[in-house]
This record gives C-alpha cells, sequence and structure tokens, in this order.
C-alpha cells in the first residue's frame, strides 16, 4: 500500500461486498450502497479459517476481476483510518489470498459522487483460489465448511439474506441458499 493511502489525513472509504457487509467490525461515520466497477462477487475462495479448515475448506466470498459489484461502503474518520486498516488485515489477511487494492466506487449509484475505497481482491495465483465452481461443488463445500467463525452454510445464507435487503440479486447464491435450506430442512428431525 502506497504511504499515502495508508498515512493520510483523510477519512478511509473501505468497500464490502461479503461478510463486510453485515458485520463490518469497525466503527465507522458513514455506510452508503456503492458499485465497483471491474470486478465482481464469486463464491470463489476456499476458507482454510473463518469457514472451513485446510483439510475440510469450506467457500467464501472474493471479489474476482471482471464485471462489477453492488456493496456498501463504509467511510471512516481519519483519525480511525490506521486502526481500521490494521483490524481490515488482521480479519482478511489471515491466509493471504486477498490482495489489499485501491479503486474508485460509485456512491449511491451517482456517477458524480465516487471515492476512492479499500477493497480486497482474491489472488487467483493463491493456493485458495477457487475459481468457477459447479452448483453442486459449491454445495459441497458449503455443507462441510465449518471454521473459527462458524458453520460456512450460516455465512451463505447471510449473505443471500444482506445482499436482498439492499435489493441486489445474485442468482447463483440465491440458488445455492434454496439447496443449503432444503438440505437442513430434509435433515432436520
Amino acid at each position: 500500500m502506497s504511504k499515502k493511502s495508508d498515512q493520510s489525513g483523510e477519512d478511509l472509504w473501505v468497500f464490502a461486498y461479503g461478510s463486510l457487509m453485515w458485520r463490518p467490525g469497525f466503527k465507522f461515520l458513514e455506510r452508503r450502497q456503492a458499485r465497483l466497477v471491474g470486478a465482481h462477487r464469486a463464491l470463489c475462495v476456499y476458507s482454510f479459517v473463518h469457514r472451513g479448515t485446510p483439510q475440510r475448506p469450506g467457500l467464501v466470498l472474493g471479489l474476482d476481476r471482471g464485471g462489477n459489484c453492488r456493496g456498501t461502503a463504509y467511510r471512516v474518520a481519519a483519525a480511525k483510518r490506521a486502526k481500521t486498516i490494521d483490524y481490515l488485515r488482521a480479519r482478511e489477511q489471515v491466509t493471504l489470498v486477498y490482495r489489499e487494492a485501491w479503486r474508485t466506487v460509485w456512491l449511491d449509484d451517482d456517477p458524480q459522487q465516487t471515492a476512492h475505497a479499500l477493497c480486497y481482491m482474491v489472488d487467483r495465483g493463491h493456493r485458495q483460489y477457487a475459481g468457477r465452481l459447479s452448483l453442486a461443488e459449491q454445495l459441497h463445500y458449503v455443507r462441510q465448511g465449518h471454521g473459527r467463525s462458524g458453520p460456512c452454510r450460516e455465512y451463505v445464507l447471510a449473505a443471500v439474506k444482506e445482499l436482498e435487503a439492499h435489493g441486489y440479486r445474485d442468482d447463483g447464491l440465491r440458488r445455492l441458499a434454496e439447496q443449503i435450506k432444503g438440505i437442513h430442512e430434509t435433515a432436520a428431525p
């Protein structure tokens, strides 16, 4: 990260596309709907810590190149900038599957309102990069995954719930959530 990005006296913007949307874990001044162009949300990361283990990986979201992604932009006070970046690095960089990147995001879908935001992009060269998996493969990893932050199925269901609460639609995630609910209901006593 550049010295200017890490140590400037300006407020920090953070772009959230997954669990940071519903569980940011840091104090912020403002939360806005945002859109990032040039990357899309994908269930493309094998989780070895938060939602799985190296022996039984789960599957979590990553920002992968191409397309666009609707999410949340948080504005953090300049005084909390360094502390927030440290927190995000501890949370998102446990296995270094994500790369820190600074990208322009459009706020509230208004091309006149942009912010230079910190994003966590998936590293396609990392061993945890899953790429594009079939629905059956996704279901397998989501069903088996359980890590430090809980079961992977809870993560996927929370993601779908949060996206839909904001009016965002992800048909692939929704189909996966329906499969998870169907299996869970069938297995329940």
